[in-house]
């Protein structure tokens, strides 16, 4: 059986569509449009018209859905897992973000979770080691990292809307 080939279709003022014609010939289809929400099609026929099903996605339900679709393991928010129990992941802080413009102090991420904020990226470069006073921005990745309870428990604050 041959590989799946993935065809990528501009869509101007929209953002770019991603098709997959399956074995069975049924085609999905993804919209990634430009304020970060997908949607996800699904085509029975040559029609890309008549879907069969449709749903509107967040970025973040987006995220979610593709590490349903890859194991944890491929998750590209889980960084790292060592034999001492200690994962490091990322948290992407939104614009709309009760933590924009806050300090990473007022998180109290370590006090509350245990987890510790290791990094913070930036556009393009990496702020390590971020003290206390460092004020959070939205696109900010955060990079954290603790046990899988406290990592968890800093994307709850992290995620607080």
């Amino acid at each position: 059986m041959p590989a799946p080939r993935l065809r990528t279709t501009p869509l101007p003022g929209i953002g770019v569509q991603y098709e997959l014609t399956t074995r069975r010939h049924d085609t999905l289809s993804v919209i990634a449009h430009r304020d970060r929400n997908r949607t996800l099609n699904v085509h029975h026929d040559d029609d890309p018209d008549s879907a069969g099903l449709s749903l509107v996605l967040t970025g973040a339900e987006a995220l979610s859905l593709a590490d349903a679709l890859l194991p944890s393991h491929n998750n590209p928010n889980l960084l790292h897992t060592s034999d001492f129990g200690l994962i490091a992941e990322q948290v992407t802080i939104t614009g709309t973000s009760y933590w924009n413009g806050r300090t990473l102090g007022e998180t109290r991420m370590r006090t509350e979770t245990g987890a510790s904020i290791v990094a913070v990226m930036r556009r393009s470069h990496a702020i390590p080691s971020p003290g206390p006073d460092f004020r959070l921005h939205g696109g900010d990745v955060i990079i954290v990292i603790g046990t899988r309870e406290g990592v968890d428990g800093a994307h709850e604050i992290l995620e607080r809307g």
